[in-house]
């Protein structure tokens, strides 16, 4: 799929953009702090319905006005054509329109938008704490199978629930606290025990293309490993849960199941995120998000529009040249406060300054 045309209107620092958006590579050039992230992170937006940076919808309104709208053409590789809305409020429920309808739920939209974002925050995969690994690999089941979404909202709220039950326990289980927990015990153990299913089905698909990537990117192939076995699976949640009871009780939140999982990265047989270099472990977050790009197109058949967010500047000139040499066929969008490489073979150069398109070539 690619982004045909991108409109904005009060998002971030841009009052007014209307951006054609041609099929390729596009380079989004422009000094630091003009704009260029604000723009990819529409597009970040319009797939995902929530920033990559993590901040709130309301930080997306430019400052001084009460919405923002994000309006994209989306042109499909079988030549359909669909018009995408986003209208942010700073108070009230965001709207989304698809073709002029509009959508009963936000979550409705996913799927219709796919984008693969790199940013220099990736690096924080490797190195950050399991939250960032769990959602990386849950917003890949998210764009291989919408349905995931479903599921992944579910297991929050029965976590948000037991442990309410939990707290209100004070660290006592009575008979009525312990009814309860049955309940959401009995609950969590299903939802729970499909979302590490998924998981571990979505790993052993990944690891083999995180490691390509890695060799791709890095001359060095067959050296990454990446696994997910969270010690619940091999007795089963249920049981799990069971043993953890009086230990949950007492600290009153839940401590065993997906919501607390990590997904292991290894270099050369040590962790990744202790063992390897910045150099390693930015390339092989690249690779992450790489594989999972490669994943999606060949389970949909569709290639997402892939954002390559000041990743470059991150990159020696080796790796630099490596990611660009690799970069999938499809739209691209890359941003830059330099010129780019002759290797990165643009067909479209828009220059930002201040919020605003000065030119486009």
């Amino acid at each position: 799929m690619i982004i045909t045309r991108l409109e904005l209107l009060d998002w971030r620092n841009y009052a007014r953009l209307a951006l054609d958006l041609a099929d390729g590579t596009v380079a989004v050039l422009g000094d630091n702090g003009q704009g260029k992230t604000n723009l990819t992170e529409s597009l970040g937006y319009l797939a995902t319905m929530r920033s990559f940076r993590g901040v709130p919808s309301a930080a997306l309104i430019r400052d001084g006005a009460t919405e923002a709208v994000v309006r994209a053409t989306v042109r499909h590789d079988d030549g359909r054509e669909v018009l995408v809305e986003a209208r942010l409020a700073r108070e009230g429920r965001n709207v989304i329109h698809v073709n002029r309808r509009r959508l009963a739920r936000a979550r409705d939209l996913l799927g219709v938008v796919r984008t693969t974002v790199f940013s220099p925050d990736d690096l924080e995969l490797v190195k950050g704490g399991p939250q960032l690994r769990r959602d990386w690999l849950d917003d890949a089941l998210v764009a291989l199978a919408v349905r995931h979404d479903a599921l992944r909202l579910e297991v929050d709220r029965v976590v948000r629930q037991r442990n309410a039950t939990l707290k209100a326990a004070a660290g006592r289980l009575g008979d009525a606290v312990a009814s309860m927990l049955d309940a959401w015990d009995a609950k969590y153990a299903d939802v729970g025990t499909r979302l590490g299913d998924a998981r571990a089905h979505l790993v052993g698909r990944l690891a083999p293309e995180v490691d390509r990537a890695y060799g791709d990117l890095a001359g060095t192939a067959g050296v990454v490993a990446l696994g997910y076995e969270p010690a619940w699976r091999a007795a089963g949640l249920a049981a799990a849960l069971a043993a953890a009871r009086p230990e949950d009780v007492r600290r009153g939140l839940t401590t065993v199941g997906p919501h607390r999982d990590d997904a292991s990265l290894a270099i050369a047989g040590l962790d990744a995120r202790t063992h390897a270099s910045q150099g390693e472990q930015r390339t092989l977050a690249l690779a992450m998000r790489l594989a999972v790009h490669r994943l999606v197109t060949q389970e949909t058949g569709e290639s997402p529009v892939l954002v390559l967010d000041d990743v470059l500047s991150e990159l020696d000139d080796r790796r630099a040249t490596a990611l660009l040499a690799h970069v999938p066929a499809g739209q691209a969008l890359i941003t830059s406060a330099s010129a780019l490489p002759s290797a990165a073979h643009i067909v479209q150069c828009v220059r930002i300054v201040s919020g605003a398109l000065e030119a486009t070539t």
